[in-house]
C-alpha cells in the first residue's frame, strides 16, 4: 500500500530551515516526519562512541546498520539514552556529512528511512528524499537560503541554547558542506527535474510553511 501513501520530499542544504518548515507541515496534516538527517548525525555520534573514523566506510557501515534509535516524545533516542542536544552539535553536524559520503552508509539506511512511510502520509526533510528514498513523492520542494543568512539562522539557534558560536566560521563551515554535499558521488545535493524551488532568504518560517501547504494536493 506504500504507493498510495502520499510523501511530500522537502531537501535542501544545512540550516535552511528545512526541518522547521518540515515538522509544522508534519504537524498541519497530521503526517508523519521524517528528519533523515538525524540519522546521518546518529550515524556519526554512534561511531564516535565506538571510535570507529567517519573516513572508515566499512566500520561506518555496521554502525548505520546497527543503530538503535528511536524518535518519540518530541526527542532522538539511541540505545535507550536521549542524545537529541548531542546531535545537534556542529561537531556532530560536521561528522554526518563526512559519513553521508560513503555509499554503504546510505545503502544502509535507505530502507530505514522509507519505514517511516506510514499512513495517513509523511513529510521527510534532507538531501536526497525527492533523488533516491522517495522519487515517487507527491509534492518535491527544494528550500534553500542564502550561505550568509544560513549562518545567521544557525547562530542565533545555536546563542537560544546557550551554546558558544562565531558566525564567520559557521559560514565558512556551511559553504564546505554544501561542496562536499554537492561534489559526492552518491546522491549529492541538487534538486530534482520536477521539484519546487523554495528560496527562503526573505522569507517568515510560516510564510514557508504555506508555500508547501498551498502547492500539496492529495
Amino acid at each position: 500500500m506504500s504507493d498510495v501513501i502520499p510523501v511530500i520530499a522537502i531537501d535542501g542544504p544545512s540550516a535552511s530551515g528545512k526541518g522547521t518548515v518540515a515538522g509544522i507541515v508534519a504537524g498541519k496534516l497530521g503526517f508523519h516526519y521524517l528528519d533523515s538527517g538525524a540519522l546521518y548525525r546518529l550515524t556519526a555520534y554512534a561511531a564516535q562512541q565506538q571510535d570507529v573514523s567517519w573516513d572508515d566506510e566499512a566500520g561506518l557501515e555496521p554502525v548505520a546498520r546497527a543503530l538503535d534509535v528511536q524518535f518519540k516524545e518530541g526527542e532522538i533516542w539511541l540505545a535507550g539514552a536521549a542524545v537529541g542536544d548531542a546531535i545537534r552539535s556542529e561537531e556532530a553536524g560536521r561528522g554526518a556529512s563526512r559519513v553521508a559520503v560513503w555509499p554503504r552508509v546510505r545503502d544502509a539506511l535507505l530502507q530505514r528511512q522509507r519505514d517511516f512511510r506510514r499512513s495517513p502520509g509523511l513529510v521527510a526533510d534532507g538531501r536526497d528524499m525527492a533523488s533516491v528514498v522517495f522519487p515517487d513523492a507527491q509534492l518535491k520542494i527544494f528550500l534553500t537560503a542564502t550561505a550568509e543568512a544560513r549562518a545567521e539562522r544557525r547562530y542565533k539557534q545555536l546563542i537560544e541554547k546557550g551554546m558558544g558560536a562565531n558566525i564567520h566560521t559557521l559560514l565558512q563551515d556551511l559553504r564546505e558542506r554544501d561542496a562536499r554535499d554537492a561534489a559526492r558521488p552518491v546522491a549529492p545535493l541538487k534538486p530534482t527535474e520536477d521539484a519546487i524551488l523554495l528560496d527562503t532568504t526573505d522569507m517568515t518560517i510560516d510564510q514557508a510553511v504555506r508555500f508547501v501547504l498551498d502547492r500539496f494536493v492529495v
